[in-house]
């Protein structure tokens, strides 16, 4: 399906691109934290509020 010369590359791109981007994501650590802080609390309530759609769903189908 792919040549050797593709995967190697696919394989080097990948750990290049994972290395950068953990590295500037450290560099950017403090700064994320003051900007995002309190955005855990949005994530919760986005995920409670599929939760609740996928119940209403459920006991109003049966």
């Amino acid at each position: 399906m792919f040549s050797t010369g593709q995967l190697i590359f696919a394989i080097l791109f990948f750990v290049v691109f994972v290395v950068i981007v953990t590295l500037s994501y450290k560099k950017d650590k403090k700064l994320h934290r003051k900007n995002y802080k309190g955005v855990i609390w949005i994530l919760v309530s986005f995920i409670t509020f599929i939760i609740i759609l996928f119940l209403i769903k459920y006991f109003l189908k049966n």
